[in-house]
């Protein structure tokens, strides 16, 4: 009570505000991933599939209705970052995790283990304990502020290192190991997606300012901003497409929304330096459990046993009518 207390306390109106619009963001991305998801499927069957380079997707009505609920989810997403350190709203995505797993499960007829709903209450507990420690939001009076955050030496040699990365995992790792290893897709979204979180930050800031009457749209840096969101934003969404339609979603999830956050919140300490104490850690080691039970989740579910799911990730991928597959981490339809 004393914790619930001194948060009501401490926690700003400005923290409120992105604390609410982070869970309404959880909330419309959850669904969004199983909307697109059999979007994909049944463009899958009439094309070629995603995965495997094609496009026929975006003919598909039911993959635009997910993409657009994912686009209202990112939007307050987008403005949660406005409002609230990184810290605070990345970490919250835990919650979509929650809603795809339970809507795969009902909808996609993805199995979920009784272990899954104990990573689901780990992802929750983690979440509670970081909005509860949150730091405060850095007070920033110009674009021109973030842009020398993101200038100084720590942080373009954090963004030298996730290019390099990115490059050798497209052009290197994604023709070769795309279809058999889930690490690869979703490694490059996640490289990418902690550029463009600290842009969108940046660029939510310079919005948020803008509208309060300190015109931002005046200054380059803005429109640099902006450049990299659309950028990172269209590779992002190019590669979580490929790991949808080649794997399972309650495993995509999980192992994203990991990847994501931790390199979200290193590159959040490196630009903005927001990191206050370590009950936001342990927070973060709480949900990565809950993440981890839920990918373990996948593996039991699919054999009685551990020797049996490592047998059967050795199998050679097989399709039945164009969506079965042989590997226990890939996409099944029952």
């Amino acid at each position: 009570m004393a914790v619930v207390q001194k948060w009501r306390e401490g926690m700003s109106s400005d923290n409120v505000k992105g604390l609410v619009l982070a869970l309404s963001s959880s909330l419309f991305i959850g669904a969004s991933f199983i909307v697109k998801k059999k979007g994909l499927k049944k463009a899958g069957a009439s094309g070629i599939r995603a995965g495997v380079g094609g496009y026929s997707y975006l003919l598909e009505p039911l993959w635009w209705a997910g993409m657009i609920t994912m686009v209202v989810g990112e939007i307050a997403n987008f403005a949660a970052y406005a409002f609230a350190p990184a810290i605070l709203v990345t970490p919250l995505g835990a919650l979509s995790i929650i809603i795809s797993a339970v809507l795969a499960h009902i909808i996609l007829r993805e199995r979920l283990h009784t272990f899954g709903i104990l990573g689901c209450i780990l992802c929750v507990v983690g979440s509670t304990t970081i909005v509860l420690h949150a730091p405060q939001e850095r007070q920033i009076e110009s674009v021109t502020e973030v842009w020398d955050l993101a200038t100084e030496p720590g942080f373009l040699f954090y963004t030298a290192l996730v290019l390099t990365a990115v490059f050798i995992l497209i052009y290197q790792f994604v023709p070769q190991y795309g279809q058999t290893h889930i690490m690869v897709y979703i490694g490059v979204c996640s490289l990418v997606g902690s550029i463009s979180v600290m842009s969108v930050k940046a660029l939510g800031i310079a919005l948020k300012l803008t509208f309060s009457g300190t015109n931002q749209l005046v200054y380059p840096q803005t429109w640099a901003f902006t450049l990299v969101v659309i950028t990172c934003v269209l590779t992002q969404m190019n590669y979580l497409n490929k790991a949808l339609d080649t794997f399972n979603t309650a495993v995509v999830s999980p192992i994203y929304y990991v990847m994501f956050t931790s390199l979200t919140i290193l590159a959040s300490v490196i630009m903005f330096k927001d990191w206050d104490g370590q009950s936001p850690m342990c927070g973060f080691v709480t949900i990565l459990s809950g993440t981890f039970l839920l990918h373990k989740t996948k593996d039991m579910a699919d054999g009685p046993g551990l020797s049996t799911s490592l047998s059967m990730r050795s199998l050679k991928h097989e399709e039945d009518d164009g969506f079965g597959e042989g590997i226990p981490l890939k996409r099944q339809d029952t």
